[in-house]
């Protein structure tokens, strides 16, 4: 039997292990890059692990997040990550060059190559025929520092797209809306997704990255197309064309399971809040009133987007009562939109044309008033992650967002009039590098520099015989680490402080949560008891650090997101699943538990016995870690493992 896009890229790389589902896999990594918002940890950790340069072959520390410098905060991490990046061998794009994932495609990435990335939209990067995929902070830093990358091989899964797309008003964007409809967040847990077909050549690079980008919201662990002479034409015109080779799928390649698509039969589709897999088809809708919209961020910010755009706002203006705010991915887009005059199109519709940096997505700026409806071209729609819980978020495709914006209200582009250009992928970009800077020269003379916001990493102590603790919160399906960490312009800034932003840990769900973890420390700590798919959603380790800061041991779910699962493990916390679903019904919150021979338990068949000492009655639970992750829980963690450790790499 041939192979698969996935089987050659990870056969190319591999180190240790069998290439098949479910075998543990170790892989040698070409590119790991981070941003500001995980990148302060991430780097500190790095510090930590006591290695004087960086040991992967590319290295990239990006600002896109925390941009607004309404205080010294901001300024002072970004000031901590030019310098360790200077320090350590990384190239560091500055503020204002843009997103890290468009950035990304644009500058670094190229196929058949392995991508780690601080983020949970990493697989952006499929788009051009790689593996990137979005990992936790310190998964980062220990590849940084020389260790392999090892993950469980996921089941492969090939999306099988055939016939067009019926253009102008259907995108990439419904697309990959219509497949989580289909298979719902939780659809892509432990598998990659492979795209083939014959439609696959009807899609640009940057198409094929809308699609990849929101693959992280089905739970997969990434997504890829092959590379074609599409790819060729992208990386032609950024002047790359030297990292081409094409790379496909053997015609005798075995997958795990196959899903059709007919793009034909795709429609405008829009998701309703308050999750991207809510999706609808746009003219169920009509009529319904929109306060804001914005269009941009990582998922639908390409030069091809947006020119379509403002083809579209071109003479027009946004309804009274209507906020249109559009972020660009990139500089490069947004120089190349500069050159064409379309900039002024927008400006002149009434748009508000922000910098290049991720903004509304993630409750920085943009923030929906109170009830207010706001529809957007980016990748999440989680309650609160807008930065107002009691607003309601829609996600569409970049165009019909458009239209939205100059209607006043939700309408099926395709009943319009408007008229549209309809933009192919440019031939050649302009290049400016000079807002990436490479210090990979002599370092003997560069100092990090901390300001006072920036605290060093909490680590957590080795297992213990057993544990014993009260259920902090119990939780329903489909938590995020939104919902555990939240994101927001207040709290953004202390990601490099733990001790400040653990006081901020479930404050969307229980505001209490922080001060009731802090005195159940000195009565054994705390468990958390959630549903399916627990820590979906972002990659952001701070859902694991703080409240591992905050005295957790153990969170018992039904199910786990693979990254916060591994975020979970790396900080010394026990990720344990219900064995019987019903006894999930029966822990309450306040119940006190105990987990007697937990070390032992782990080691030996990794089935847990727990006793609810409030109630009297016991149940079982169980796990199911490699040898290497239980070795990272009985060290506190993958920072203590990988210090113990790192000498023999």
């Amino acid at each position: 039997m041939g192979k698969n896009i996935v089987e050659k890229i990870f056969d190319a790389h591999k180190i240790y292990g069998d290439i098949k589902t479910g075998a543990t896999i170790g892989l040698r990594v070409d590119q790991v890059y981070t941003q500001d918002a995980t990148g302060t940890m991430t780097w500190l950790q790095f510090e930590a692990i006591g290695v004087d340069r960086v040991r992967v072959p590319l290295a990239v520390s990006y600002i896109d997040h925390n941009m607004i410098q309404s205080n010294y905060m901001n300024s002072d991490d970004h000031l901590f990550l030019q310098t360790v990046a200077a320090k350590y061998g990384a190239y560091f794009s500055r503020p204002g060059n843009g997103i890290s994932h468009q950035i990304h495609l644009e500058r670094f990435a190229a196929p058949k190559k392995i991508t780690l990335g601080t983020d949970s939209h990493t697989p952006t990067g499929g788009g051009m025929g790689m593996i990137a995929i979005g990992v936790g902070g310190l998964d980062a830093a220990t590849v940084m520092a020389g260790a392999n990358f090892e993950i469980n091989m996921p089941e492969v899964m090939l999306v099988k797209l055939t016939g067009r797309i019926r253009r102008p008003w259907v995108t990439a964007m419904d697309i990959i809306l219509e497949i989580l409809r289909r298979l719902t967040v939780k659809g892509g847990v432990g598998k990659i997704f492979e795209y083939g077909g014959s439609g696959v050549k009807d899609l640009s690079v940057t198409e094929r990255a809308t699609i990849t980008n929101m693959g992280a919201e089905l739970g997969a662990t990434t997504s890829v197309f092959p590379s074609d002479r599409k790819t060729k034409h992208f990386l032609r015109a950024q002047n790359r064309e030297s990292d081409w080779i094409e790379l496909y799928a053997d015609k005798d390649a075995g997958y795990y399971d196959t899903v059709g698509i007919d793009l034909s039969s795709i429609e405008p589709m829009i998701a309703r809040p308050h999750s991207p897999d809510n999706a609808v088809p746009v003219r169920e809708l009509t009529g319904t009133k929109v306060d804001q919209v914005c269009i941009g961020s990582c998922t639908n910010s390409s030069y091809q987007s947006l020119k379509s755009v403002a083809s579209i706002l071109k003479g027009k203006s946004v309804a009274e009562g209507v906020s249109l705010l559009i972020n660009p991915g990139s500089r490069q887009v947004y120089e190349m939109l500069s050159r064409k005059g379309l900039i002024a199109d927008l400006v002149a519709s009434g748009a508000r044309v922000l910098e290049c940096s991720c903004g509304p997505c993630i409750g920085i700026g943009g923030a929906p008033g109170t009830g207010q409806a706001s529809v957007r071209s980016y990748n999440r729609n989680f309650r609160g992650r807008s930065g107002n819980k009691d607003a309601f978020i829609y996600l569409a495709n970049p165009l019909a967002c458009a239209v939205f914006a100059i209607e006043g209200k939700i309408v099926d582009p395709r009943d319009t009039d408007f008229s549209i250009k309809m933009t192919r992928e440019p031939s050649s970009c302009f290049i400016n590098d000079n807002m990436i800077i490479t210090h990979l020269k002599d370092i003997s003379r560069i100092e990090v520099i901390k300001g006072p916001n920036i605290k060093e990493v909490p680590v957590k102590q080795p297992l213990g015989e057993k544990v014993e603790a009260d259920v902090l919160l119990k939780l329903g399906d489909n938590i995020t680490t939104d919902d555990i960490m939240p994101a927001g312009s207040t709290i953004l800034p202390l990601r490099s402080n733990i001790p400040a932003i653990s006081e901020f840990v479930f404050s969307h769900i229980d505001n209490t949560f922080s001060k009731r973890a802090n005195d159940a420390k000195g009565k054994g700590g705390g468990i958390i008891v959630g549903g399916e798919n627990y820590g979906q959603g972002s990659s952001r380790e701070h859902a694991a650090i703080a409240p591992m800061y905050l005295g957790l041991h153990v969170v018992i779910a039904k199910s786990f997101a693979r990254i916060h699962r591994s975020n979970l493990i790396n900080f010394g916390i026990l990720p344990l699943h219900f064995k019987n679903t019903d006894d999930y019904e029966r822990v309450e919150n306040g119940d006190r538990l105990l987990i007697p021979d937990t070390k032992k338990s782990l080691t030996e068949n990794q089935t847990y016995n727990v006793f609810n000492m409030k109630k009297n009655y016991s149940f079982e639970i169980f796990s199911h870690f490699n040898d290497r992750e239980k070795e990272i829980l009985l060290a506190g963690g993958l920072l203590p493992y990988t210090k113990k450790s790192i000498k023999d790499i």
